[in-house]
């Protein structure tokens, strides 16, 4: 790493600092590859141009926007770069104009999760998720009004950007999966199992006061807690295929063991809850998971995916704006 840093979560959330509180958005110049790739849960951007400019529209919605980075969990080594899973709250007053609209003056607060493939001291591949469903029920929208008003914004189903599917991927520097630590391996089984309907998982491997904090703002305690969050997304997409894409163990001095897992779905939306009434849309959902394990199982939970990401996909699939979910 740079000599001003002293490992890579340090680089990290000095470079986030930088960026954000430091307000240094001309360093995304050096942080970030000309030619890096920046996958979010609503689309791709290539080049650390595009990157750089949507920085700063986002300062200028958010003029006091502040991050608070909760954890880096990592893998990888100098030779091989390396490979970062970023968890962060972000908390900001809405008070400029920009993709939210006239300001409000409301105190927005969400979480982020951020994986980024670091060599050389520059990030190069990234896959990025917000927690957009937070986001926008605090400015007062519904996710599903929300990605209504952002297709007609955007100049209507033919024109509107599409989000983040594998259909309009692109190849970047990162070929890893992350580590082979048997923490990484724990929380992928688990997750595993969920995905495959399997809930009684979560009693079997998670502690009884495990705390949670799931899309949409949503946190809370216990095991009956976890098992109904989790039914709720997975009941929407009955015939989604689960995939992980990075799994990453740390066991480091001075801190819990925890694992960070990014994963995919990938099916149609035929089932009732979360999104309404099925459509048959098909549903693409990046998705990322970060764990802590204590002495009696998973103590601390969290996941984020992006549920107006999912509302774009669904209402784009019925162009004619026909579907009221």
């Amino acid at each position: 790493m740079a000599s001003r840093f002293a490992n890579l979560p340090d680089y990290i959330q000095g470079v986030t600092w930088e960026i954000w509180e430091g307000r240094q958005i001309a360093s995304l110049h050096q942080a970030y590859g000309r030619d890096m790739i920046a996958r979010s849960t609503l689309g791709v951007m290539t080049g650390n141009v595009d990157v750089i400019n949507d920085t700063l529209a986002s300062l200028a919605a958010f003029p006091d926007r502040q991050i608070y980075g909760d954890d880096v969990i990592w893998s990888g080594d100098e030779a091989s770069g390396y490979l970062s899973s970023h968890r962060s709250m972000i908390i900001g007053t809405h008070t400029g104009h920009g993709v939210f609209g006239p300001p409000t003056g409301r105190v927005v607060a969400a979480r982020c999760i951020a994986d980024c493939y670091v060599q050389d001291d520059v990030i190069t591949d990234e896959w990025l998720c917000y927690d957009m469903g937070s986001m926008v029920r605090q400015l007062g929208h519904s996710p599903e009004a929300w990605a209504r008003a952002a297709i007609a914004r955007e100049g209507g189903p033919e024109k509107a950007r599409r989000p983040f599917t594998p259909g309009i991927d692109l190849p970047g520097p990162y070929q890893g999966r992350g580590n082979d630590h048997p923490l990484g391996q724990k929380l992928a089984d688990i997750l595993t199992a969920i995905m495959a309907k399997d809930v009684a998982v979560i009693g079997r491997s998670y502690d009884r006061a495990v705390h949670i904090s799931h899309a949409g703002g949503v946190t809370g305690w216990g095991i009956p807690f976890a098992e109904a969050q989790w039914m709720q997304l997975r009941t929407c997409f009955p015939d989604a295929q689960f995939t992980i894409h990075h799994q990453i163990g740390r066991a480091d001095a001075g801190q819990p063991d925890r694992a960070a897992i990014r994963w995919s779905l990938d099916g149609h939306h035929t089932g009732f809850g979360l999104f309404g009434a099925p459509t048959g849309a098909p549903v693409h959902i990046m998705g990322f998971t970060h764990a802590e394990f204590g002495p009696w199982g998973l103590r601390r939970e969290f996941s984020l995916w992006d549920e107006v990401s999912i509302w774009k996909q669904i209402l784009l699939a019925h162009p004619d704006h026909s579907y009221q979910g």
